[in-house]
């Protein structure tokens, strides 16, 4: 039975694993269509109702003269 330990454990931490460019690509045009996948997608309703509600309450503090602590 061999004691050496793998390859990989034996690479020099400073060692880089490279990606064949043709990986990287695929990988690259995936993450691209799962993002733009998002980015196209609609607004739940309820971030729509809440969003709603905080330009009210936003508005309605302007109006009374005071200003959101946070600010």
């Amino acid at each position: 039975m061999n004691a050496d330990p793998p390859e990989a454990a034996r690479a020099e931490p400073d060692d880089e694993m490279v990606l064949d460019p043709r990986v990287q690509e695929s990988i690259g045009r995936s993450l691209k269509a799962h993002y733009d996948d998002l980015i196209n997608a609609p607004v739940p309703d309820r971030f729509l109702v809440l969003l709603a509600q905080l330009e009210d309450t936003e508005q309605r503090l302007k109006a009374e003269g005071r200003s959101d602590e946070r600010s």
